[in-house]
């Protein structure tokens, strides 16, 4: 009796080190160089709505890197217009990484989800065949949990790619840092600017 109580401890112990370790993994990028081109590309988020000039995620992001942050986000732009844009914008920038940060505008206008998530995967999959590293950026749902679809995590799983799935929910779950329903303010942003550098310094991107 003794050693089945022993036994069950040890195997509790080991999947709950299991788990904490597979809560906070981060799946690995390529160190970025110094001159390395970080691609921002996504709708009115990535543009900055609701904040003044020099506030958005990009332009925070861009000094807390110490690289260039090209900001490449269109508002009001669902997730078929951004795969039609992004191989353009892929060959004039030539990115090191990509920070893809869509999808708010398919949920707002009850878009299909499926299509949505193939969207995105064929955003992924173009600018990993050109060597591009991807960063996802979950965009939550505008209801009362504010969770994001399940979609973000699956893809992110499927390409070993690093996910923000929490900050865009935190924020927009605060009215201090909003400047409406669906965009953060200053402040907002440069928290998700901050989560975005702590993600890419976990995933070895950032030193």
């Amino acid at each position: 009796m003794k050693y089945w109580c022993c036994l069950h401890k040890i195997i509790f112990i080991a999947l709950a080190f299991l788990l904490l370790q597979s809560c906070h993994s981060v799946e690995k990028l390529p160190p970025l160089a110094s001159d390395a081109v970080i691609l921002a590309f996504g709708d009115s988020i990535t543009y900055g709505t609701g904040a003044a000039t020099g506030e958005s995620y990009p332009a925070v992001l861009e000094r807390l890197a110490g690289r260039r942050v090209v900001n490449a986000g269109v508002p009001g732009e669902v997730t078929a217009e951004g795969l039609a844009r992004l191989p353009g914008v892929l060959e004039q920038e030539r990115p090191a990484l990509m920070i893809l940060c869509l999808g708010g505008n398919d949920l707002l206008r009850h878009l299909d989800r499926q299509q949505a998530a193939d969207n995105l995967r064929a955003m992924v999959r173009l600018a990993q065949e050109r060597g591009v590293a991807v960063v996802l950026v979950a965009v939550p749902d505008i209801n009362l949990t504010l969770s994001p679809p399940a979609f973000y995590g699956e893809i992110a799983r499927e390409f070993k790619i690093p996910c923000e799935e929490k900050a865009l929910s935190r924020i927009l779950g605060k009215h201090s840092l909003k400047s409406d329903h669906i965009h953060p303010n200053g402040a907002g942003y440069a928290q998700l600017a901050q989560a975005l550098a702590d993600l890419m310094q976990r995933s070895g991107a950032l030193p």
